[in-house]
């Protein structure tokens, strides 16, 4: 699905959503921002304690996967929503910020790397 749907219509379904049970009065960047982080942290609750090995695990499991993507689908509906109601344009945002990642993290120097001036990794 992710390869037929563009942004632009997850924009207007969530806008339609939220538009037609009169939520915008609710939906501030501040309100929004935090439902970002406790969404966030409902979806990192998921993987907390585990090992790296028991979290890949963990999404292999059908059951957890689907719990996972909810946890995930609300995250991204509350950042779709903080477009709408700021006006930001995500797809240019996203561009902008791989464009200026490019410098602080060059090729030649991170790759394969956790941290861009770490050589031991």
């Amino acid at each position: 699905m992710d390869n037929e749907t563009t942004v632009g219509s997850v924009r207007r379904a969530v806008h339609d959503f939220v538009d037609a049970r009169n939520w915008y009065r609710f939906h501030t960047p501040k309100n929004l921002a935090m439902s970002i982080a406790i969404e966030t942290a409902e979806l990192m609750e998921h993987f907390q304690w585990l090992t790296t090995e028991e979290s890949i695990a963990l999404v292999e499991n059908d059951a957890a996967r689907a719990e996972i993507a909810d946890e995930l689908a609300d995250v991204l509906i509350y950042a779709f929503s903080f477009a709408n109601s700021t006006g930001i344009d995500i797809s240019a945002a996203v561009f902008r910020k791989l464009d200026r990642n490019q410098t602080r993290f060059p090729i030649d120097i991170v790759r394969g790397r956790l941290h861009r001036g770490d050589s031991s990794q």
